[in-house]
């Protein structure tokens, strides 16, 4: 089981970081958000990882694939959220 902490933590920093990645325009912000999602990526649960992930080990590392990555993390955590209060 994924303590709720470890959920909400990980849900405030990928959803922040992605709303500036979303509306940055400068290459270097962006470069540098995606090297800070993929070293918070290294350290979280890693379990929760191994969820989000869905069997991809290069999951919010690989820069071809970022957006969709985040997009998706962000997505499933806030349905596990949603169903851990429900």
């Amino acid at each position: 089981m994924i303590p709720i902490h470890s959920l909400q933590t990980a849900y405030c920093f990928l959803h922040q970081k992605r709303n500036v990645y979303l509306h940055s325009t400068l290459d270097w912000q962006k470069d540098d958000i995606e090297y800070a999602i993929a070293e918070y990526a290294d350290a979280m649960d890693k379990q929760l990882l191994i969820m989000l992930a869905q069997g991809r080990k290069d999951f919010l590392k690989e820069h071809t694939c970022f957006r969709a990555d985040i997009d998706s993390a962000v997505a499933q955590l806030e349905a596990m959220l949603h169903q851990a209060q429900a």
